[in-house]
């Protein structure tokens, strides 16, 4: 049994068959979540649910396209015009990375994000435009999360 606590929700985390499993109880108290996982883990041994199975990653490139420009479009288009322009500015430079563009989403770590940013510079961007090329980059990723796409 392995509980334990982050904030106020217990989590479980323990092995089944060489995977780890750790997922939340959004329970705030230790004995329900204890309840919780011992229910997991007996499903698991009736073989009533397997190990779940993870969602596919997009690349970049594809969630720019299929899923953040249209919402941004429909966002800012008409209301705020500078902002769509922003995001547009942001979206395209993203689509045209050599570093990033062929990357799935959970693929992109702090060194990628840095060799993206010397890119932008090598191409001839000040550094305002590189540090909203970057902005562009974080609102993607987060809007990624948001939308159940990316596990933090």
């Amino acid at each position: 049994m392995s509980i334990f606590k982050r904030g106020r929700i217990y989590w479980y985390k323990f092995m089944w068959k060489g995977e780890m499993v750790r997922e939340s109880t959004r329970q705030t108290n230790q004995n329900t979540a204890r309840q919780i996982e011992e229910a997991h883990r007996s499903s698991l041994a009736k073989g009533e649910v397997g190990i779940r199975d993870r969602k596919v990653v997009p690349i970049l490139k594809d969630f720019c396209i299929e899923r953040v420009e249209p919402w941004a479009k429909s966002t800012f288009e008409h209301a705020s015009p500078k902002t769509w322009l922003w995001y547009g500015f942001g979206i395209d430079s993203l689509k045209k990375s050599r570093t990033l563009v062929n990357l799935k989403l959970n693929e992109i770590g702090p060194e990628l994000v840095a060799e993206y940013a010397s890119e932008r510079q090598r191409d001839g961007l000040q550094i305002s435009s590189v540090n909203s090329c970057l902005r562009a980059l974080r609102r993607v990723l987060r809007l990624a999360v948001e939308g159940g796409v990316l596990e933090v």
